[in-house]
């Protein structure tokens, strides 16, 4: 069985709480038993979360070799230049490790984002703005981490898309299992 939830802010990408932390567990999403994650998400973030309970999938999804897409909108503080945005493409040092290439564009207009529980935080005085970044890895908080190496902090992030599985408009908190079709798409 493979499913995608549409993971809330506030929820850990686990089913077991850790000792003092703040955030809830995928245990309170409803999701049927045996299930795992595939992949992460950071509590912070948002946005498709796939799960199964089919052993070797996470290595097949995930592997950077592999070269399956993960697309995420970063909502980041101020406007990124040119220049920046060919950083992020490139590849941006992140501690000992460069990431490897992707793709990246602003987002115009902004889409349409229900609103976030807790609002993010704004300042009068810096604008934000929307990014698409689609990525082949996922190292620790990375998206995060490349977009503060070149200058613009994220604000919120989601993951929007696997492969060619869109999150569409499942709603945050909720899960389904996907189709056969979505399945391919996922791994296409």
């Amino acid at each position: 069985m493979l499913l995608a939830l549409h993971k809330p802010y506030g929820v850990l990408s686990q089913f077991t709480p850790e000792p003092g932390s703040r955030w809830r567990t995928l245990a309170g999403c409803g999701l049927p038993p045996k299930v795992y994650a595939l992949g992460r998400l950071d509590g912070d973030s948002e946005g498709l979360l796939l799960l199964s309970d089919e052993p070797g999938l996470n290595s097949r999804l995930l592997d950077p070799e592999a070269g399956h897409r993960r697309e995420y909108w970063v909502q980041v503080e101020g406007l990124p230049d040119a220049t920046a945005l060919t950083r992020l493409a490139r590849g941006v040092k992140i501690g000992d490790y460069t990431t490897r290439p992707c793709s990246v564009r602003r987002l115009e207009p902004a889409p349409v984002m229900p609103p976030r529980d807790p609002p993010i935080r704004t300042r009068q005085t810096v604008p934000d703005c929307w990014l698409s970044l689609e990525l082949v890895e996922g190292k620790n908080r990375q998206v995060r981490r490349m977009t503060a190496a070149v200058g613009h902090p994220t604000l919120r992030l989601v993951r929007v898309s696997v492969g060619q599985f869109k999150l569409g408009d499942l709603a945050s908190g909720k899960w389904r299992e996907l189709t056969a079709a979505e399945r391919a798409a996922v791994f296409a």
